[in-house]
């Protein structure tokens, strides 16, 4: 899905007929439920491999927050972990009152990117991202709406209808004023911050004792024993 991202965007951004995307799951279970933890022995358990999916994972973030065209999440069901990110990089977040939040990294003992996090704060604030990101617990709809983590909240069989609506506005709206706010929107949000120092912590947990038995505690269906170390 990460590798495939960049490419469907900038299909979509090229096609003039195309006004704006909506990004749902499949099925009616989840946005997204997360990554799939059982592959992390493969995927991520060395710096090497830690590396290599999160560079795929990098550019298509970039490629979904740099997309001028408007993005609207259609939630369903369970937005977890690196999908909630997803999520956020989207313009609009339209959940259903099914909808489930959350992002478990503290679960498992790994590093949870600067960039996500800035994302995060920048929609609900500090004190919320701190409550998300230390409790790792999993938050309703209506807590995600009161949170300023998604715009709109609606019954499940109105979902696609509500989103729908929202799309046929956008649609019906200017193109070059629409990218024109987004870009400026961007902009005057950046903020610099130590980068290096953010990439040392991270990789700290993902170096960690924790962090390798976060992965088997998981697999064997246990609660993880952490050690701080």
């Amino acid at each position: 899905m990460w590798e495939a991202m960049p490419k469907v965007l900038a299909d979509f951004g090229a096609d003039d007929a195309i006004r704006a995307v909506v990004l749902t799951g499949a099925g009616d279970k989840a946005f997204v439920s997360g990554a799939d933890i059982s592959q992390f022995e493969k995927e991520r358990s060395t710096a090497e491999t830690v590396a290599h999916y999160d560079a795929v994972g990098e550019k298509a973030q970039a490629a979904l927050k740099n997309f001028d065209k408007p993005v609207i999440a259609m939630i369903r069901g369970y937005c977890i972990g690196g999908g909630l990110n997803i999520a956020n990089l989207c313009d609009l977040r339209i959940a259903a009152d099914d909808a489930r939040f959350g992002i478990p990294a503290a679960k498992m003992g790994l590093g949870y990117r600067a960039g996500s996090m800035k994302t995060l704060v920048d929609i609900v604030g500090p004190a919320f991202a701190l409550e998300i990101m230390i409790t790792a617990r999993q938050f309703s709809a209506e807590e995600a709406l009161r949170m300023g983590l998604v715009h709109k909240v609606v019954p499940v069989p109105g979902l696609e209808a509500a989103t729908r609506q929202y799309s046929e506005m956008i649609a019906a709206n200017a193109p070059l004023t629409m990218r024109a706010a987004k870009r400026i929107i961007r902009e005057v949000g950046a903020a610099k911050y130590d980068a290096a120092a953010c990439q040392a912590w991270v990789k700290e947990c993902f170096d960690s004792e924790d962090y390798r038995e976060g992965r088997r505690a998981f697999m064997e269906k246990r609660r993880p024993l952490f050690k701080g170390r």
